[in-house]
């Protein structure tokens, strides 16, 4: 699990550093931020899995061995810092650790040239072994490449990689990894090991092009396949149900899939003994049972990443949503990063919740965002006791006060 991030130089983020929990939450107006971040986090999925800089930020066909990989918004010609010298780069910092209880806590840096497609450092350093496990910066250390002048960077770019070299030594390593081959690639995996979740109305009302998936796609891809799954365990049917009911309370009594002409499957809901198939559902109804069945994948991800959570949710059932994060993330280990720009998921927020919601504002003439946690606002917990979070946020009280 991620417990802090520094982020440089990346799109609309000078220096951010933020300490993370297993649910962390932004909000903010928009383009104020939110969207950089999560982008950041999708950088370090592209690296470690195996990708180059350039097919991280700017995408990658479908091909034999992957499916498309939709790069980052902007690609690389706008990944550095608007204002910045191109071969300044971005240096992403992450600390974290491998579980809760025993295992060491881990420091990984990335830094690399968005515009030129090259890595030109990488650091790993673990608690248990109390020194550098890897650094790769082919000339010299970090501080020192970027005292260099442009024309000596240029003049070096050739030696410099376009991928990560810690992930290109273990899939070149044969047999059994070294003890301190481990704590990498556990690291590059849970780095790879991110879902977006993005659902899409007409892709859930689709027929799934799989039977069975133990994890649906980015945009919903085989959310019926994923159901279908579910429902094969009773155990973890009715918890699903439960969720689903919650939303709509009397009304749905059973969950399930309908089969296409070649047994493809197809998302239903059963109310008052009347079968209703995903393409006569709401957006709203069929994007919380998508975000529902998220946190019931056989196959969970290490990081899981959800843009706008209120899109077509209504405002009394958003707590709905931040209750199923709370108690499923931790259920499933699931580290769960959520944006939202809705006032009134604000309200829904535990005084625990504060230190990991975060605010992000945009300086409107730099065009630099700044992210604080609430807890760190001057006065909030104050000002929340007597006043709504969703009024001091949509009066504008926070984005003056922090």
């Amino acid at each position: 699990m991620i417990t802090r991030i520094v982020i440089e130089n990346f799109k609309s983020l000078r220096k951010v550093d933020l300490a993370l929990g297993r649910v962390n939450l932004f909000i903010g107006t928009n383009a104020s931020g939110k969207s950089n971040f999560l982008d950041a986090l999708r950088v370090l999925q592209g690296m470690g899995n195996g990708f180059t800089v350039k097919e991280t930020l700017d995408g990658k066909p479908r091909s034999a061995t992957n499916e498309i990989w939709e790069g980052i918004r902007g690609g690389s010609a706008y990944a550095c810092l608007a204002g910045a010298d191109e071969l300044t780069g971005v240096t992403i910092t992450v600390h974290g650790k491998l579980d809760e209880t025993s295992s060491p806590h881990w420091k990984f840096q990335l830094s690399f040239l968005p515009v030129e497609g090259k890595v030109t450092s990488e650091e790993l350093v673990t608690s248990e072994t109390k020194h550098t496990i890897y650094e790769t910066s082919y000339l010299s250390p970090l501080d020192s490449f970027r005292m260099m002048t442009k024309d000596q960077i240029r003049q070096h770019l050739p030696l410099f990689n376009s991928r990560s070299t810690f992930w290109e030594r273990h899939r070149n390593s044969a047999g059994d990894p070294a003890p301190d081959h481990i704590p990498v690639m556990s690291i590059l995996r849970s780095f790879a090991n991110t879902q977006r979740i993005a659902p899409e109305p007409r892709t859930l009302r689709s027929y799934s092009q799989s039977d069975q998936a133990q994890r649906m796609g980015d945009h919903g891809e085989n959310f019926a396949a994923l159901v279908s799954v579910i429902c094969q365990d009773p155990g973890t049917k009715d918890a699903y149900l439960s969720w689903l009911r919650q939303l709509r309370p009397e009304e749905i009594h059973d969950v399930g899939t309908l089969s296409g002409a070649l047994g493809e499957p197809m998302f239903l809901l059963r109310e008052n003994g009347r079968e209703y198939p995903a393409p006569v559902l709401s957006d709203g109804t069929l994007r919380f049972a998508a975000l529902a069945a998220a946190f019931f994948q056989p196959d969970m991800p290490d990081i899981m990443t959800i843009e706008e959570i209120e899109n077509g949710i209504h405002a009394s059932r958003v707590q709905l949503l931040l209750d199923l994060f709370r108690s499923q993330a931790e259920f499933a280990k699931t580290q769960v990063v959520a944006t939202t720009h809705s006032p009134a998921v604000l309200d829904w927020l535990q005084e625990d919740d504060y230190r990991t919601t975060f605010l992000c504002i945009r300086d409107e003439e730099t065009g630099e965002s700044r992210l604080c946690c609430l807890a760190d606002i001057p006065h909030f917990l104050d000002a929340a006791k007597k006043t709504p979070v969703s009024e001091l946020f949509a009066e504008g009280w926070l984005e003056t006060t922090a």
